[in-house]
């Protein structure tokens, strides 16, 4: 667009530049000056697109249809010095990354991978329940070996091979870590039970029943139903006093035992047995003529 310039002289009689010197003097200055503009508009949104790295969680889908996402390494308080006798006491801990399932493992992959399924409420969304500690960690070594992996579990002696590139349960420490994302209070809902409604299928809003996974919203690493739903079976030997001798760096739960952990609450559990740091424990299973309770599932966990 031309600009129109009202040719006149100036007080000493000095004529001004004629038009054709300022649109010649303007298209150049006005150029630099957009450059400019977009080259530091450029530059804030790269310094934001550092600054501001997406909080969106890292998911990989896995050969049995399942999805996992990769838990970064750190260290929290794990345990509950407000808790019972086995929460204490608090005391710090130091976890490697992992990748851990997005859900709690549905009928419908169980079944693929084993050929059965022990649930009593049948539906192919549901989490797998009524299955055993050894049940579930031969389930991981199926998985494994699906997926050409070193399986985790001696099925002799149910000792874990941490070090293997398979499937396995999460110890203790690594659920209440990855439960808590990053959180530090005594729950991930707050003080009112409502608040455990939006996460959770617990004894408030259950119906007596467990519920299709993925239905309530996740915690902040993307992981669904950590609390309520099912009970989830971690690695570890189950211990009251364990906390007391705890090392700080991994710790795997007690050498021996009569029982395993089982973490998280259920749907027929209140709203206090679902927070992070409660314990709970049963009897592992290690014959296939056990039964356990229809509110036990579990989630697998793997080396990055």
């Amino acid at each position: 667009m031309d600009v129109a310039f009202q040719v006149s002289q100036f007080p000493d009689g000095r004529a001004p530049a004629s038009p054709h010197f300022w649109r010649a003097f303007w298209t150049p200055f006005a150029a630099a000056v957009v450059v400019a503009l977009l080259s530091g508009c450029n530059q804030q949104s790269a310094e934001r697109q550092t600054s501001e790295p997406s909080t969106e969680p890292q998911v990989v889908k896995t050969v049995c249809g399942m999805e996992m996402v990769a838990i970064p390494a750190g260290q929290f308080v794990m345990g509950s010095d407000q808790g019972s006798i086995d929460t204490k006491p608090a005391h710090p801990v130091k976890v490697d990354g992992f990748l851990m399932d997005r859900y709690e493992m549905t009928q419908e992959i169980y079944e693929r991978v084993t050929g059965t399924n022990p649930s009593r409420r049948k539906n192919p969304k549901n989490p797998v329940e009524q299955v055993t500690w050894s049940a579930a960690a031969k389930f991981c070594n199926a998985r494994s070996l699906q997926e050409g992996r070193k399986p985790c579990y001696d099925t002799n002696s149910w000792v874990c091979d941490f070090s293997a590139n398979g499937y396995r349960l999460p110890t203790e420490a690594e659920w209440e870590y990855a439960c808590r994302a990053g959180d530090s209070g005594q729950s991930n809902f707050g003080d009112s039970p409502d608040g455990l409604k939006s996460i959770a299928w617990f004894e408030g809003n259950s119906q007596s029943k467990p519920h299709p996974v993925g239905q309530r919203k996740p915690n902040s690493w993307g992981l669904y139903d950590m609390e309520g739903n099912v009970w989830e079976w971690c690695n570890d030997f189950y211990g009251a006093k364990y906390y007391r001798q705890s090392p700080q760096d991994n710790p795997h739960g007690p050498d021996e035992g009569e029982k395993r952990v089982l973490r998280g609450g259920a749907w027929s559990s209140s709203a206090a047995n679902c927070s992070p740091w409660v314990r709970n424990c049963d009897e592992a299973g290690v014959t296939d003529i056990c039964l356990t309770m229809d509110s036990n599932g579990f989630r697998c966990v793997r080396q990055k």
